[in-house]
């Protein structure tokens, strides 16, 4: 099995990194490195259709690319796929829906992130669980979109623009409950978005995506866990 690379080579030289990138690359981007611990949020901005969401989605192994990515250590390679996309789980902008049902898409309805009082903080009657996927906005998908990720327990969260489609209120309640989960304990984030308040309200650090490499941004560090 390959081992995991020492610290040092990732830029941010985190102690004890939960996810460690490491010279990842994808069609004309890349190689990228960097980790993010237990408790930190890593935020990426960058121009439009530089390969943000391209970046996001080899991280959890959905599209061809060269380096290797770790969770706590193992490689990605030496994870089955499903378990790697339950581990690492991404919420992208636009999120995908295969049945007809909510209920469908959650293998717990009565998960207690269903019951804990985070349906109501989105805006959903109890009863959300058995509605038609057709009768969904986008920004009730893109909330449910979010506990659906949750429900797996995942111990790496990478965002996605997850917020685009909310209004402030919805937005502010999308990353409450991020800070709460991630506040269960070791947990780490990975968070795309063109917002920089909203940066500087949930990135630890933050860095602006090039086609070639990452560059300190000064947005975020503004969150202390």
């Amino acid at each position: 099995m390959k081992a995991q690379p020492s610290v040092s080579t990732c830029p941010d030289q985190a102690s004890t990194p939960l996810l460690v990138v490491d010279a990842l690359s994808f069609l004309e981007n890349g190689p990228y490195s960097f980790s993010a611990g237990a408790g930190e949020c890593v935020g990426l901005s960058g121009q439009s259709g530089v390969g943000k969401s391209q970046l996001l989605k080899a991280i959890v192994d959905v599209i061809p690319h060269a380096g290797e990515v770790y969770l706590g250590g193992v490689a990605c390679a030496g994870i089955p796929a499903p378990e790697w996309r339950r581990q690492v789980a991404l919420v992208p902008a636009e999120s995908y829906w295969w049945y007809d049902t909510v209920e469908q898409h959650f293998p717990d309805a009565g998960h207690r992130f269903l019951s804990g009082g985070w349906l109501e903080q989105f805006g959903f009657p109890p009863d959300v669980i058995s509605w038609q996927v057709s009768r969904l906005s986008t920004g009730e998908r893109q909330r449910l979109a979010l506990l659906r990720a949750l429900v797996h327990e995942p111990r790496v969260l990478l965002l996605d623009e997850p917020t685009s489609g909310l209004d402030p209120v919805y937005t502010a309640r999308f990353e409450n409950i991020v800070s709460e989960y991630q506040g269960q304990g070791g947990i780490a984030l990975v968070w795309v978005t063109h917002d920089r308040e909203q940066l500087q309200r949930v990135a630890t650090r933050a860095y602006l995506v090039g086609k070639k490499e990452l560059l300190p941004s000064r947005d975020g560090g503004v969150k202390t866990s």
